[in-house]
């Protein structure tokens, strides 16, 4: 599962692109318990997502025309331009050209050739999120696209992970690894197909391209409650997944689908 050692390929950075800052602040407020902090003047409207005073994800206004609602997952990048022209190599749209961002680090932002939006970060003074793991925070993203199989390769030639196969009831997810160190200690999500009748997740959601970002709660159930009860709704009610944990999909009022996760103890 996801933690704070961040490394080539490692989701480093979330936020959370919303059409009205203050409403979404106070869903997740009371959805997860963090206190939303504004970066500043300088911030055009961007600012931080903190539990016990470390930064779990941020939240700013939309800034593309036509944009909705939705939470961006950012990987850790050495070289964001280097990044950019293999995403154009690999058949991906650049979005977003990189950019200094105030001497933080270097962002870009991304389609990759199935249409799932996501961004990379190369870390400057601020290396990424202060907690990832622990409960109400990052714990795993999941790509959903139509071609597992393509959509593995197109990262593979970005940030050189590696997949392995787990068997999962009605098909095959792939879960994803960095490249270096232990496969298993370098997990960090999974791809799973997209459309048909497996797909229940996807197929819930709507049938889009995209990276959901699962938040690590301690009481599932309790989660969605609190989710129902600020005006979100609960697209996938909590289940049980084997070898894995309880789990559910949610989306926040104006849209933005994320999902929760129980992880079964390591034992």
């Amino acid at each position: 599962m996801l933690g704070t050692d961040f490394r080539t390929g490692s989701p480093n950075w979330l936020d959370l692109g919303s059409p009205d800052t203050r409403a979404a602040a106070a869903f997740y407020g009371g959805v997860f318990g963090w206190e939303f902090t504004p970066a500043g003047p300088e911030g055009g409207g961007y600012g931080f997502f903190r539990t016990g005073g470390g930064t779990v994800a941020a939240l700013g206004p939309l800034t593309e025309e036509g944009a909705a609602s939705a939470w961006m997952v950012h990987f850790q990048s050495p070289d964001v331009r280097a990044t950019a022209q293999r995403v154009r190599d690999g058949g991906g749209t650049v979005r977003t050209e990189p950019m200094d961002v105030m001497g933080e680090g270097v962002l870009a932002q991304f389609t990759d050739p199935q249409g799932a939006q996501f961004a990379c970060w190369q870390p400057g003074k601020t290396g990424g999120l202060d907690v990832a793991g622990a409960e109400n925070s990052l714990v795993w993203v999941e790509l959903h696209v139509p071609d597992q199989q393509a959509g593995i390769d197109f990262y593979a030639s970005l940030f050189g992970w590696r997949h392995s196969g787990m068997p999962m009831p009605g098909m095959l997810y792939q879960v994803l690894s960095v490249a270096d160190g232990a496969q298993d200690q370098g997990s960090f999500g999974g791809v799973a197909p997209q459309g048909g009748a497996d797909d229940w997740a996807g197929a819930a959601a709507g049938e889009t391209s995209r990276w959901v970002p699962y938040f690590h709660v301690g009481d599932v159930d309790a989660t969605a409650g609190r989710i129902q009860d600020g005006g979100g709704s609960v697209l996938v009610p909590p289940a049980d997944l084997p070898a894995v944990g309880r789990i559910a999909w949610a989306a926040d009022p104006a849209g933005a689908v994320f999902a929760l996760l129980k992880p079964n103890p390591r034992t």
